[in-house]
């Protein structure tokens, strides 16, 4: 497990770190995962594997620390991200980034974007979503911060399900809050705004079940690949790692 501090305070980003070629990879989770577990299959897929990857677990989640100062918006998130990269000597990386983590990667790539040379967002978040009492980060969202630390987290795991909660369980109460805050409320110019801006390869991966990406036709006229893969759900990569694999290697070798 390797490290890097990131805030002021002297907080520190973790990582799992597997050896390889340049440019690396940087795996980033969604709200209440860990990068290890979600995507060491992934990263050490025959398709995938050879590079120097990082699965990284952004701050208050998984293994990386908890500061409760720390306001865990968007934009937070990315440049602790981003510190961590620097601080890693990885410049120029591929970005995957799953739910959340795809929302923290678009943000990273328009603020530093010197840190990443392509994009691959797994079923990420790329608009604001209104507060509704259903599993992720609109239904934590209709809590207020008292409300959730005093209880509303016990409702949130028995709405999201035994295998959600199995890592969302180790993430900080309060980050946890906080970051689903600021991700149903989203950023200024919205994610999918600073998506259709980026000039780097990029690709954006959805289960086929859900029925066509809203505004696809926008993000593949800027450039975007977008492919629905059969037989999963929102974790793509866990409930099909070889469509996964197969997809995220074709959208990494684009030009």
């Amino acid at each position: 497990m390797r490290s890097a501090v990131v805030t002021a305070g002297d907080d520190r980003i973790r990582w799992a770190e597997l050896p390889g070629e340049e440019p690396a990879r940087v795996y980033v989770h969604g709200l209440g995962a860990t990068s290890p577990a979600y995507f060491a299959a992934s990263a050490t897929h025959p398709l995938l594997a050879g590079r120097r990857s990082l699965l990284i677990d952004l701050l208050g989640h998984g293994h990386s620390d908890r500061p409760e100062e720390f306001d865990y918006t968007l934009e937070s998130h990315a440049d602790a991200l981003a510190a961590a990269l620097v601080a890693a000597g990885v410049e120029g990386a591929e970005l995957i980034g799953h739910s959340m983590g795809g929302a923290v990667a678009i943000v990273l790539a328009a603020r530093h974007p010197h840190l990443v040379s392509r994009l691959l967002l797994v079923d990420a978040n790329l608009d604001p979503t209104p507060p509704v009492r259903i599993p992720g980060s609109s239904g934590i969202a209709t809590y207020t911060e008292e409300e959730f630390l005093a209880g509303g987290w016990a409702e949130v795991r028995d709405r999201v399900g035994a295998h959600w909660w199995a890592t969302m369980r180790l993430a900080d109460r309060t980050a946890l809050y906080r970051s689903a805050v600021h991700l149903a409320a989203g950023t200024t110019p919205t994610m999918r705004e600073l998506l259709l801006e980026l000039k780097i390869p990029r690709g954006f991966l959805l289960p086929e079940a859900d029925g066509p990406l809203p505004g696809a036709e926008a993000l593949e006229a800027a450039g975007v690949t977008v492919l629905a893969l059969p037989d999963c759900g929102h974790n793509i990569m866990l409930d099909n790692p070889q469509a996964f694999a197969e997809a995220a290697a074709a959208v990494l070798a684009q030009d």
